[in-house]
């Protein structure tokens, strides 16, 4: 069974707060974002849409671009999140719906 790691990019809203991560899986990983259960800085600033993510097959590939990503100034992110979506939607349902 293949196997895919996602490299994620987390808003509060449009233009708002920003979180990158990592997983290999990404609907478990975003609900356990958006519910809120643990004392967090996604806790303590509502960080629910899924507005970015890269999928990769490798792990190390995937934990390089999360460090690359997290090192990346604000601006950069938000171009990056811009060029696939613009209009900041949450894109958890097109995966569900792809999937």
């Amino acid at each position: 069974m293949e196997r895919h790691y996602y490299v994620y990019i987390l808003a509060s809203d449009r233009n708002g707060t920003l979180y990158v991560g990592i997983t290999n899986d990404i609907f478990r990983r975003t609900f356990e974002h958006a519910s809120e259960n643990v004392e967090s800085f996604i806790k303590r600033y509502h960080i629910h849409h899924l507005v970015h993510y890269e999928a990769f097959d490798n792990p190390a590939a995937a934990i390089k671009r999360e460090k690359q990503l997290k090192k990346w100034n604000r601006k950069w992110k938000i171009r990056l999140i811009e060029e696939d979506n613009p209009e900041w939607r949450d894109l958890l349902l097109d995966i569900f719906n792809d999937s």
